[in-house]
């Protein structure tokens, strides 16, 4: 194994504690520096991980920073992100990959001229479940896939986090929060999207925190809380998409593929791990052991995917895949505005499928 993977950590917030734990574990990173526009949480997380706290000027200077790991909120994404590349920076966003196509663009754009790279989250689709869902898809246990969906129902974050306001401003909602996992996994297992409809709604103006220093304050809903859409992927399949902060729960599986000879379950895309169960036609449902995908992964996949690239910029994490997604995301919900189905503008390669691997944890974590 060579040097480990020099990254620096912009935004403090509540997911840095699993990215942060990730590389603990994982002798391909090395988190040099944290920094935050709150430099006492900068501070108190740099203290539980044992790394330095900085501001951002000085972690983009910092000697052989190769990648920085953006963890701010989506409408910070562009400004950090073209920050990094014009320090020569790699950098890896938090999902979506900006807020908007036209804004990832131009990160992408800059970073091309600069001779950086780009990765996006979600990794999650690194992890052993939907890529032992994918090998099974790819060896034909369920034949031509035909048919999926994809449900996330939720009451809505305000109701764990202490500070969900970005969920409901713009950037924000079920679609570009919780659809980039439903619909990475969706490119990885049946390829990408070609056109959409969407129907999209908000029910209500206002959210109520229900925990923490602001438990009972009110926040603004400037965007749709519940989407639902139909996703035509290039392989001929169908998905239909369920995105909603307005249901409480449902016992629909979050991911069903379904082909010509048999129907697949696929596990929490916001997870790594999980089942997969595969129903042959004519047979019974039957669980399938892991056979692709990194064992005990966790936020930061993609980074130790980039580090054991050849070049240390290449990931499955990819910016192809983000751009896409976040171009489909945006469709939908143009489409549902337009009452009309719409293409979809981009396309990407989908990356290659991941041997089963371990994260390769360190002994001491």
């Amino acid at each position: 194994m060579g040097e480990p993977l020099r990254v620096g950590v912009v935004g403090c917030g509540v997911i840095s504690e699993a990215y942060l734990t990730t590389a603990a574990g994982a002798p391909d990173l090395e988190i040099v520096a944290v920094a935050d526009l709150d430099r006492a949480r900068a501070d108190a997380t740099a203290a539980r991980h044992g790394v330095r706290a900085v501001d951002l000027p000085d972690l983009l200077a910092l000697d052989g920073l190769e990648w920085v790991l953006d963890l701010t909120t989506p409408a910070a994404h562009e400004e950090v992100a073209l920050a990094a590349v014009a320090h020569g920076r790699s950098v890896y966003n938090e999902k979506p990959l900006c807020a908007t196509v036209e804004q990832a663009h131009r990160v992408l754009d800059a970073a091309a001229a600069a001779g950086v790279a780009v990765g996006g989250a979600p990794d999650t689709v690194l992890g052993t479940g939907v890529q032992t869902a994918r090998a099974a898809v790819e060896s034909g246990a369920i034949g031509r896939p035909v048919a999926a969906t994809a449900t996330m129902a939720s009451g809505g974050h305000e109701a764990w986090h202490p500070h969900p306001d970005f969920y409901y401003a713009p950037g924000g909602g079920p679609l570009l929060d919780m659809g980039p996992y439903y619909l990475t996994a969706l490119v990885h297992l049946l390829g990408p999207v070609t056109a959409v409809q969407g129907v999209a709604t908000r029910p209500r103006a206002h959210r109520t925190i229900g925990q923490g220093p602001r438990s009972g304050e009110r926040v603004p809903v400037d965007v749709a809380t519940h989407v639902t859409a139909l996703v035509e992927h290039a392989s001929g399949a169908v998905t239909t998409l369920l995105m909603s902060f307005d249901a409480p729960a449902s016992l629909a599986r979050p991911l069903e593929i379904h082909g010509e000879e048999g129907s697949l379950l696929v596990p929490d895309p916001n997870r790594f791990e999980g089942d997969v169960r595969v129903h042959a036609r004519g047979d019974e449902w039957r669980t399938l052991p892991p056979s692709a995908g990194y064992v005990g992964a966790g936020r930061g996949a993609g980074l130790v995917d980039a580090a054991r690239s050849a070049d240390r910029r290449t990931t499955r994490a990819s910016a192809g895949v983000a751009l896409h997604v976040l171009d489909t995301m945006e469709t939908v919900l143009r489409a549902a505005d337009a009452g009309a189905r719409l293409e979809v503008a981009s396309t990407c390669d989908v990356p290659p499928l991941v041997p089963l691997t371990a994260l390769a944890t360190r002994p001491e974590a």
